[in-house]
């Protein structure tokens, strides 16, 4: 006998993703699975899908036998491959990621506005649930392996200057460019040979930086999509490559989440860096108008000897 239970939605997206976000508990004997059908962009997808796996964790005590998300990453499929599941070619399937649920803490504070937190008071407790529905394929490995590589990353050497720009400022304010050079600075005075990796969606960010630092920075540019300051994305601008190029960036993501310093604004992509790394540590956020910085400020110069 199958039974369904009401599905379980977090309160405060009730309004806001019931129509895109569908939560299916089920239960046969003792099989239980979630079914998340939310479509948008690709770390949306990842959020909400956190965010039902997290909401399953919290009303029953455990994590579900089975995830369906198969009719997600809808924008990143062709036409004629709308119904095909791509989950398993971006994340190892679960089953063959081992955790102890025992160490998570119940419950878990998450939800999907927790883009627009600061993310050093993220709860990164649930880094097991990330571990075993977000570990990457080995496809994606792959490609961090080569653009690492490729592009000579040595990640305790360097500081990332991510900007998510573009259609975000219809959801948040975004800081001006230059905000960065100050934290920026701070970095250069504690690794003077440090090197930059600049990642941004809006190309005018990664002309400016460039100028700033154009003989210790990196541009994955063969792998990255980039667009002139708009209220679109590269995902609406250029849907023909979105399969091939989200790849790119969930590994480019992962790669960001290695390095020693990060300076971001906020917004799910920088939230995936942040539950990557699986702390703030070293980082610097930009979000409302407001600046929450994790990179120690740098040492100061000892006072001179006085003359005799």
């Amino acid at each position: 006998m199958t039974n369904t239970k009401k599905p379980f939605i977090h309160p405060k997206w009730h309004k806001t993703y019931i129509k895109t976000t569908y939560i299916q508990h089920t239960y046969t004997t003792n099989a239980m699975s979630l079914t998340t059908t939310h479509n948008a962009g690709f770390f949306s997808c990842c959020s909400i899908k956190l965010n039902n796996i997290t909401d399953y964790f919290n009303a029953y005590s455990k994590l579900p036998d089975h995830v369906d998300s198969s009719i997600q990453f809808e924008w990143y499929k062709t036409q004629q491959e709308k119904h095909r599941d791509i989950t398993y070619e971006y994340f190892e399937h679960y089953n063959n990621i081992q955790i102890q649920p025992e160490t998570i803490r119940h419950p878990i504070h998450y939800c999907f506005d927790h883009q627009f937190m600061d993310y050093s008071t993220l709860d990164y407790t649930m880094i097991p649930i990330i571990k075993k529905y977000f570990s990457p394929s080995k496809q994606i490995i792959d490609m961090i392996d080569h653009f690492r590589d490729r592009y000579q990353i040595d990640y305790d050497n360097v500081c990332v200057l991510y900007y998510r720009g573009n259609d975000k400022i219809t959801e948040t304010p975004l800081c001006d460019y230059d905000e960065y050079l100050i934290y920026a600075t701070r970095v250069l005075k504690h690794q003077p040979n440090i090197t930059f990796l600049i990642q941004s969606d809006e190309t005018e960010f990664i002309e400016f930086m460039t100028n700033q630092f154009p003989h210790n920075s990196i541009i994955l540019k063969d792998h990255i999509r980039h667009i002139n300051k708009c209220k679109s994305s590269v995902d609406i601008m250029m849907p023909e490559k979105n399969y091939e190029y989200s790849k790119y960036y969930l590994a480019i993501t992962i790669i960001m989440s290695k390095c020693k310093y990060i300076i971001c604004n906020s917004g799910n992509c920088s939230k995936w860096i942040m539950l990557y790394r699986g702390s703030g540590k070293n980082m610097c956020q930009f979000l409302q108008g407001k600046v929450f910085n994790q990179i120690p400020d740098p040492p100061t110069d000892p006072d001179p000897t006085p003359d005799h």
